[in-house]
């Protein structure tokens, strides 16, 4: 008898195990989820108009620094010793253009090259401090999906530079790149 009711115990037990067991299995919620992805339209950038500082005028006795401001109107001024100054007769002159193209509404970081050399007929002229129109360097493109910018520098000019044509050996990079 003590043996039946060990036996009878344990297959209670068991009993009430398996239904705690089949209780919590009851009571557990599920739930379903997708996933998707949106791929956005590539940034991209294109160069409309190439910086120019124009025409520049330099003394023996002292060079100077021409800063070109980055806007449409291109604005420069000479600073720096008063060797170098700004004839009456500009040249071209122009804030280098780029318009940004991609996904409408998305914001944008701009890198600008710390400098720039331009060779010509005497030593070489550097171009630094390169500035953009983008206030903080980060655009946002308009409802179609395009930004257009400015990018000025500060062109510094030896004294007694030679006089001639001074350009970069190559392009200076701007890049940009979606936050």
């Amino acid at each position: 008898m003590k043996k039946n009711l060990s036996k009878m115990t344990k297959m209670i037990a068991a009993a009430l195990v398996l239904g705690v067991i089949s209780f919590n299995a009851s009571a557990q919620a599920i739930a379903t989820a997708t996933a998707s992805a949106t791929i956005v339209s590539p940034i991209s950038i294109a160069k409309n108009v190439d910086m120019n500082f124009g025409n520049l005028s330099v003394a023996s006795f002292a060079g100077g620094t021409v800063t070109l401001d980055p806007s449409v109107a291109a604005t420069r001024t000479a600073s720096g010793g008063g060797g170098v100054s700004l004839p009456a007769i500009s040249g071209t002159v122009s804030a280098a253009k780029f318009t940004v193209s991609g996904q409408a509404n998305f914001t944008y970081d701009i890198t600008l090259p710390s400098s720039a050399s331009l060779s010509g007929p005497g030593a070489p002229m550097l171009a630094s401090n390169f500035t953009s129109s983008i206030t903080g360097g980060t655009g946002t493109l308009d409802g179609s999906g395009t930004q257009v910018f400015y990018v000025g520098a500060d062109l510094d000019v030896a004294a007694a530079q030679a006089p001639g044509v001074y350009t970069t050996s190559g392009a200076f990079l701007i890049g940009v790149n979606y936050n």
